[in-house]
């Protein structure tokens, strides 16, 4: 057994030689795969920082007849030693060996071996001195429990388990609710705990992928904004589509090993059509770059002179955020649990005891951070499928506030960095008169000389116009650029809710 243990390890230590490749050309093949992966076709994928399989596409046959050499070796050996080596392997070398044929799949089904993993990690704690081994435990089950049930029976329960001891974390770290913006008190907490990252995949029309892990990020008050930048970005007139999934180790604990190739799971947030950078969709530039706003919440920075991507900014709500990134699937996105209303015989229920919070910030720097409450509107303001809610009004000097610093969106790749000016990231969270969130978003906007003439006092300044809009509702900012104190003043700010929201989530008929 030893020996056999050592003629792998021998081959598997040639195969490593190989991949590494002469001295003049591994470092270069190293540095621009950290940054990119890519899949082509739905069979095969590569993983983002697999230096290996960059070698792979360039070693030619030199590094195939080594592989195939040791793959066969492998092959040849005996089902029942092939058993006993995957007896010793965890729960996640265990999945990534069934990954590796046909063959190994099935054996990596193995009952017995995982009622042993499963016996393991979810044994019953014990309170008295005399705790039984593994083994005994293992065997402790029944022999029918294991040769009754289907290959591969045990290790869906295993993962089936593991899924729900996240679920139930989940639900016990982010139960604390702030009461002033009615979100989680410890997202951060669980961010971290989770080992959560986020990933953005890029299609090609001729179906290869290209998958990129996020480079920076900052924690705001009520949002994360996530960067992707790098230079090597695939030609953006090949390109599609754009996914951006929640990236979490397999199982919980498995992020605090320091390894890169590790098992993850891909939940996908919100799927974009790279088609639609158009004017329309164009919010701002400088002498180097234009932004692109997709809904909901991605900014899409593209090189004016090559006309090729630069960065990817996304900027994520914090409400249901940890659970959209861990909770769905690579193609299907997490579904909002059903909303029950809150019913009430108020004759005007629904328009009343609204709570707000609005920020305006960019590169962690804020230029608003505004908390308004005991907001209400009547049902004489219902128009066009929607109800006005003024936040500040026009002509109320007392109401009106300044915008702190100068407004710009900071933006940066691996070698340039720049700002863009009147543009920001707007996070709003509208909690209703029990404190839940009702209206949430974090995205992108910029300020716009307004089309037709506003009703602000002109005469201090030129005025500005911020304007989002999305299914559920519409915000409206009017501003005023003070020249004697170089400074924004926002001296309207409008909501307009959607009544079809509003009769789903009060279970009203307006």
């Amino acid at each position: 057994m030893a020996t056999g243990r050592g003629r792998i390890l021998q081959q598997h230590w040639l195969g490593l030689q190989t991949l590494r490749g002469p001295g003049r050309g591994g470092g270069a093949a190293r540095g621009r795969a950290r940054a990119f992966g890519f899949r082509k076709g739905p069979g095969v994928k590569f993983s983002a920082g697999s230096a290996a399989l960059r070698c792979h596409a360039r070693g030619g046959r030199h590094w195939e007849s080594s592989f195939s050499c040791c793959s066969g070796f492998l092959d040849g050996m005996p089902s029942e030693i092939l058993l006993k080596i995957f007896s010793y392997l965890d729960a996640v070398s265990l999945l990534c060996a069934g990954c590796v044929s046909r063959r190994f799949y099935h054996l990596a089904n193995d009952n017995f071996i995982w009622i042993r993993i499963y016996s393991t990690a979810f044994s019953p704690t014990r309170s008295n001195w005399k705790v039984n081994s593994v083994e005994k435990i293992a065997v402790s089950v029944s022999s029918l429990s294991v040769q009754d049930k289907e290959a591969g029976y045990w290790k869906k329960e295993y993962i089936r388990k593991q899924i729900a001891s996240v679920k139930a974390a989940l639900a016990d770290i982010l139960k604390p609710v702030n009461p002033y913006t009615g979100l989680p008190v410890k997202t951060k907490e669980a961010l971290r705990m989770f080992g959560l990252g986020w990933a953005i995949i890029l299609k090609e029309k001729s179906g290869r992928e290209y998958i990129m892990e996020h480079v920076d990020l900052s924690v705001n008050d009520t949002s994360v904004t996530v960067i992707w930048y790098g230079k090597n970005w695939p030609c953006l007139a090949s390109l599609s589509t754009l996914d951006l999934c929640g990236v979490t180790p397999v199982f919980m604990d498995w992020y605090k090993t320091p390894t890169k190739h590790r098992l993850r799971w891909h939940s996908l947030i919100a799927k974009y059509n790279l088609s639609h950078l158009t004017v329309s969709t164009m919010i701002g530039c400088d002498r180097l770059i234009r932004i692109f706003c997709l809904h909901p919440g991605l900014l899409v920075g593209v090189w004016k002179k090559k006309e090729e991507l630069a960065f990817v900014m996304a900027n994520l709500h914090f409400h249901h955020l940890v659970e959209r990134s861990t909770l769905g699937s690579a193609t299907v996105p997490y579904e909002l649990p059903p909303h029950s209303p809150f019913l009430d015989d108020s004759p005007e229920y629904g328009l009343h005891g609204y709570q707000l919070h609005v920020d305006l910030h960019s590169g962690g720097v804020f230029y608003l951070c505004g908390t308004f409450r005991n907001l209400f509107t009547k049902k004489g303001n219902i128009e066009n499928g929607h109800v006005k809610l003024i936040v500040i009004h026009l002509k109320n000097n007392r109401e009106h506030l300044p915008l702190i610093g100068k407004v710009g969106l900071s933006w940066k790749t691996g070698i340039f960095d720049g700002c863009i000016k009147s543009c920001s990231m707007m996070d709003v969270t509208l909690l209703d008169e029990h404190g839940k969130p009702f209206w949430c978003f974090s995205s992108p906007v910029c300020m716009r000389s307004p089309a037709t003439p506003s009703d602000g006092p002109s005469f201090l300044g030129q005025t500005y116009s911020v304007d989002y809009v999305d299914a559920e509702g519409r915000v409206h900012v009017e501003l005023v650029w003070i020249r004697e104190t170089e400074e924004y003043l926002i001296v309207n700010l409008v909501l307009y809710l959607s009544i079809a929201k509003i009769n789903r989530w009060f279970g009203t008929e307006y």
